[in-house]
């Protein structure tokens, strides 16, 4: 059993004297941004020395520590564990002794990763303190580009008979079939498989599908799915009641739909699912939502916002009160520009407070509150609570009802700036939305300060963009002819290594900022059409979704094919 002392990393070095608080503190910051690990970052910002790290983290989780470099592996221990599971759990084996493996830990901190090798590998466990670059270094000298795949493990799973199949009746599993069948090592081997590859790839979401003859395994990449090697059908029941029970919900309920959410420490990575389960005729589908806190930038000068419309949007948020809405389809990035506007607000001087459904990350110095609508917290009733906590800033992840939307103006009349998300096409089409919820018109005029619109589209892989001619056809469907663009460049990705042949690489936001001003107000009083505010505001200089994502094209970020995609063309 590994005893761990209580006291953290930076206290133990800094008590040492080998750091002082101010570099603790510019450590710490750098973590949040990276999602490394304490010990590496102080080595990668030359604070430390590798062998102080290791002896500290030896002290603090009472477990030796070993120089990779130095060491030479025997066959025997290596041949115990796959590269796939090295990789996933960011470990080494270093030595293999009467039925016990020692291996060497990137995070020795992470105490389930003992139980968890202790499990699928049938042995005893022994850790060892090493840093994260150390064992990276180590399973690439030692493994190479081996890694276990999908195809592999299927295979294997095949010839074994390894997994036990269970009938799916009417009346359900016995509980203790199903957590026998979640708990078997190839099933826990699998999953962590499609997980890890899922995030190398940097899926947004994993669906698990159970169709009559078949079971699809499906990951959505820059928005856009894709299949992985499909498993045998009878996988299905096993897989999903793996995943139910890592997530705490209910292994034998496969009548009603569930929700809940799993933590993963990943390669180093901090990762949180949230699942979702729906019952279907051939079982139940699983999606699981990917938060991958290492790669979310919260930075509101990255989310592709071109510089007007990026300086016209920080004036907009730091006035006093006034609303501002983001909007959009689902996954379009609202949260994400929210969230990165909330991070330039973010000041001791400042009080902020969100109220959201699901919380998706959370952000240090901000007073954050999940939904609860089974026990009937809702945004409405919270939004009250909220106001009497004395806050400068509020977020409301949505509004969804016209309660929610008054107790929003009646916050900003108060003296509030209130940020939150609408589900609607484009930003004048907001304000008609608002309307029809019996808004009086003249409570919008005096809240409403602006809405951003926004999409996401794939940006072009830069290892493998060329220049290409878009034919006639192509252009028209953006509305353009080849007179118009005789003098412009067009790009496309031709596919390669870097971007699994995709030609894409990435997603960027194209974004219309409608600015309610004198003009705007008069016609929102007198309930004009969304089409009339458009073109009043774009005689006002506003940049329609589609006009932004033809600049981004003509400047080689993305594709026409991917701005017809996620726009509208309007007459």
């Amino acid at each position: 059993m590994v005893t761990i002392t209580h006291r953290f990393l930076g206290e133990i070095l800094k008590d040492k004297g080998l750091i002082n608080d101010k570099q603790l503190e510019v450590a710490l910051e750098k973590q949040k941004e990276n999602g490394q690990l304490l010990g590496q970052v102080l080595i990668d910002l030359e604070f430390v020395k590798e062998e102080d790290v290791l002896k500290s983290l030896g002290e603090q989780t009472n477990m030796p520590s070993v120089n990779l470099n130095e060491l030479e592996i025997s066959r025997d221990a290596i041949d115990r564990v796959s590269a796939s599971i090295a990789r996933i759990y960011k470990i080494m084996p270093i030595s293999w002794s009467d039925n016990t493996l020692t291996v060497a830990m990137a995070d020795p901190m992470n105490v389930y990763t003992l139980d968890d090798l202790r499990f699928m590998l049938g042995c005893e466990l022994k850790g060892a303190v090493s840093t994260e670059e150390a064992v990276n270094k180590a399973i690439e000298r030692y493994y190479g580009a081996e890694m276990e795949s999908m195809g592999d493990l299927l295979e294997q799973i095949g010839q074994e008979g390894a997994i036990t199949e269970i009938e799916e009746e009417e009346g359900g599993a016995d509980v203790q079939q199903l957590q026998e069948l979640a708990e078997q090592v190839p099933v826990v081997k699998l999953l962590n498989l499609v997980l890890m590859e899922a995030i190398k790839n940097r899926a947004s979401d994993i669906h698990f599908e159970p169709f009559e003859d078949q079971f699809k395994i499906r990951y959505r990449v820059d928005g856009t799915l894709y299949e992985m090697v499909p498993p045998p059908k009878h996988l299905s029941l096993a897989l999903t009641s793996r995943i139910k029970v890592m997530s705490n919900l209910d292994i034998a309920e496969r009548r009603l739909p569930q929700a809940g959410r799993i933590q993963l420490n990943m390669g180093g990575r901090e990762v949180d699912l949230r699942i979702s389960t729906l019952p279907t005729v051939f079982g139940e589908s699983v999606v699981m939502r990917v938060l991958d806190r290492s790669v979310v930038m919260l930075a509101l000068d990255q989310v592709g916002m071109q510089a007007d419309d990026l300086s016209r949007f920080e004036q907009l948020i730091r006035k006093p009160n006034g609303i501002i809405l983001g909007t959009g389809p689902t996954g379009c990035g609202k949260t994400t520009t929210l969230y990165s506007a909330l991070k330039v607000l973010n000041s001791p001087d400042v009080k902020i407070i969100t109220t959201e459904d699901p919380v998706e990350y959370n952000i240090p110095g901000i007073m954050q509150v999940q939904i609860k609508e089974a026990i009937d917290l809702t945004f409405a009733k919270c939004l009250r609570h909220i106001l009497r906590q004395d806050p400068d800033i509020i977020l409301v992840g949505e509004i969804r009802d016209l309660e929610t939307a008054e107790i929003a103006i009646q916050a900003s009349l108060t003296g509030h700036l209130v940020l939150s998300t609408l589900h609607t096409n484009d930003a004048p089409s907001t304000v008609t939305r608002l309307i029809d919820m019996d808004i009086e018109p003249f409570m919008l005029t005096s809240t409403v300060e602006a809405v951003l619109a926004q999409r996401l589209v794939r940006t072009i892989c830069q290892n493998c963009k060329e220049p290409y001619q878009p034919d006639e056809r192509e252009l028209q469907e953006i509305g353009l002819s080849v007179e118009e663009t005789a003098d412009k460049t067009f790009y496309r990705g031709r596919g390669c290594d870097l971007c699994d042949k995709r030609g894409y690489k990435g997603r960027t936001g194209i974004f219309e900022l409608l600015i309610i001003n004198e003009d705007i107000r008069v016609l929102i009083i007198e309930k004009a059409p969304a089409k009339d505010i458009r073109v009043k505001a774009m005689e006002h200089g506003m940049r329609t979704m589609r006009d932004d994502g033809l600049e981004k094209v003509y400047h080689g970020i993305t594709t026409i094919e991917e701005i017809v995609k996620g726009t509208q063309l309007f007459a």
